[in-house]
């Protein structure tokens, strides 16, 4: 999704959407405000997450506290 959102679906079937935008910091993470790369995203099945070409990836954890964080504020 545009604006480095990310429409995500968790194994207890809670699903939404998370914003990274105020995530992409660090030396793995910088490199996705580049559009083209953040648009790389894709669930690896091995490890179950969202992961980039350039290697990043996020823990579900994290993705699925970020969510409902972000939902908690939102409301």
């Amino acid at each position: 999704m545009p604006s480095y959102r990310l429409q995500v679906e968790f194994e207890n079937g809670v699903a939404g959407e998370v914003d990274l935008s105020q995530e992409l910091w660090g030396e793995m993470f910088e490199p996705l405000k580049d559009q083209a790369m953040f648009m790389s995203a894709h669930q690896d099945q091995m490890m179950e997450t969202v992961v980039w070409a350039n290697g990043a990836d996020l823990a579900p954890e994290f993705l699925f506290d970020l969510m409902q964080k972000q939902n908690t504020v939102a409301a």
